[in-house]
This record gives C-alpha cells, structure tokens and sequence, in this order.
C-alpha cells in the first residue's frame, strides 16, 4: 500500500499541495479530480517519488518511498505523465520496450517481445508497432506510453512474486477520442481488478464516476472531498470547487452521477 501523510509541497513561497493525507490500495482504482491548478498533478508526481514533499511522507508498504532507488522504485510502480517528449527516431515497438529494458532495447528477449505485443494489442496498437513514433497522433502516442507502462509492471511481476505494484496515469485519456477513452479505462479497471493499485488523474468527471471506485477531489491543493461517485459528484460540492454552477444527474439504468455543461438560456 501507498500512504501519503500530511503531504505538503511548496515552490517560491506558493503552496500547491498542503497537508494531503492518501492511501492507495492494491485492487482499486482511484480517481483525481479537480479545477485546474487544484495540484492534481503535482501530487501525482510527489506520490510517484519524482518530486520530493516540503513536509509530509510518502511510504511504500511502510517504508519511506526515499528510501527506495530508482530501479527499485520502477519494479514497483509506472506513470504515464501527461506529455512525453521523445524525438529519436524509435518504432512503437521499441518505445514500449523502453518499459522492461532501459537503457536500450537491444537486450529484449524473445518473451519480452512478445508481451510487449501483448501491451500494444492491450491498447489497440499491435498494427502499428513497426511505425515510427514521431509519426503518430497525440492519442496514439498517449496509448504508446501506457502500453510502456503495462509492459513495465508486467516484467517487474515477474522478478518479485508477491508484491503488489501501482499503475500512475496523468490525464491519460485528454488526447483520445470515445472508443479509446473507454479502452484505457477499462484497461485500468482490469489492472486494478488484477490487484494493482491504480491512480489516475481526471478531468472528465463523467469518465471518472463511470469508472472509478474511489474520487479524490481536490481544490486549492487540498482534499476537498472523496468517496464515491455518489458521494463526491454533487451539485454543491462540484459549484464551490470549479467557482461555477454545477448541476449533475443520474444515468437511467447504474445510477452513475454526471455533470454536463450548464449554462443559462432565456
């Protein structure tokens, strides 16, 4: 498990996470959402060790995530980050290989090939794994990344049988389209089924109710709420944190909360 305690991360004199207490669990998929410049992004990154908190903790099953170095740290979780740049001249192919045989691809063993394979059909990519990278759409360059990720974890399973791990997307589904945004997520939902911890920060509140077992809303830089959809897609709760009038509803059949844009018309 993965314990965030009074987190709290500040630079030049601006505070952009304060005091954020978080447990990520294996087997569940936690939802960030919020306004821009809530810090959702920010704590995802102090939660992954890529950025070093002011004041608070983070540990990894108990042990302080500091602690861990870099290659341990990656048998233990992957992240997707909202943009990478990446201008060599890689097929898909070997991007996604970057994932279990950093620092090159040449050493990538007859298995490994096929389960990273296996990564790009996850994301419905294997036509295309000869392409080159630089060629590709945003959204698909997004599905190259989390098929990195997935090929990643997959090896790391491999070496430590036990251990649970933990899957960090940023905004993974901001460049896709509606088939490929339900592809993603519902590729997150089996890897948390399949016992990761999973967190994935969202601007779409309707993806992020459909999808996710528990919504951490933040504004300001602290937890405003959370709970289930239920729970935290409310109208008061939605109005106050974005500074706009939020009115939500009901899906017919599941009962799911979602939010449309509101405005006023005479």
């Amino acid at each position: 498990m993965l314990q965030a305690s009074s987190l709290t991360y500040q630079i030049s004199g601006k505070t952009l996470v304060s005091k954020v207490d978080l447990a990520l669990r294996p087997g569940r998929l936690v939802a960030i959402i919020g306004p821009n410049g809530a810090g959702k992004s920010t704590l995802l990154r102090l939660l992954s060790g890529e950025l070093r908190p002011t004041s608070g903790a983070v540990e990894l099953d108990g042990r302080s995530l500091r602690s861990f170095d870099a290659a341990a740290l990656a048998r233990r979780r992957a992240v997707v980050p909202q943009a990478t740049a990446l201008s060599f001249p890689f097929t898909v192919r070997e991007v996604v290989l970057l994932g279990a045989t950093v620092p090159g691809f040449g050493a990538a063993s007859a298995q490994i090939e096929h389960m990273a394979m296996d990564c790009l059909r996850t994301v419905g990519l294997v036509a295309i794994a000869d392409r080159f990278y630089t060629h590709l759409s945003g959204g698909e360059k997004q599905r190259v990344h989390i098929a990195r990720a997935l090929l990643q974890l997959t090896v790391a399973d491999r070496e430590q049988r036990g251990s649970s791990s933990i899957l960090m997307l940023d905004e993974p589904t901001a460049s896709l389209d509606l088939a490929h945004q339900g592809l993603v997520l519902e590729e997150a939902r089996r890897q948390a089924e399949g016992g990761r911890a999973v967190l994935a920060v969202l601007h779409d509140l309707n993806l992020a109710a459909a999808f996710a077992d528990e919504l951490v809303l933040m504004c300001r830089g602290e937890i405003a709420a959370r709970g289930s959809a239920q729970e935290v897609i409310n109208d008061a709760l939605l109005s106050r944190s974005y500074g706009c009038e939020v009115r939500t509803n009901t899906t017919p059949e599941a009962g799911i909360p979602f939010v449309l844009p509101y405005t006023r018309r005479n």
